[in-house]
């Protein structure tokens, strides 16, 4: 029913792939244009829209390491470095 089409980004001009899966999404979701960027400048364009993100630092409560995190630690929850997050995570 759909097949992959090449289309040109309108930011960098560069060829990108519109899939056939990409295609049958549209179609579901009612979308009528196809997309006029390539991934990297949807990307691009979401972050830059987007602004930069706040970062705090924190001390994890788990290894003692220095940890920069997104939101504002409070003194009642603990905190966790990237690694110890992933490995409590992992265990549950």
């Amino acid at each position: 029913m759909f097949e992959d089409k090449t289309l040109i980004c309108k930011d960098c001009n560069s060829e990108f792939t519109f899939t056939a899966g990409e295609q049958e999404f549209y179609a579901e979701k009612g979308f009528t244009n196809e997309p006029q960027r390539c991934k990297a400048c949807r990307d691009n364009r979401k972050n830059a829209s987007r602004g930069e993100r706040e970062q705090f630092d924190a001390v994890c409560a788990k290894c003692g390491a220095a940890a920069k995190v997104p939101f504002k630690p409070r003194e009642d929850r603990p905190v966790y470095c990237s690694a110890c997050f992933a490995e409590m995570r992992d265990q549950a």
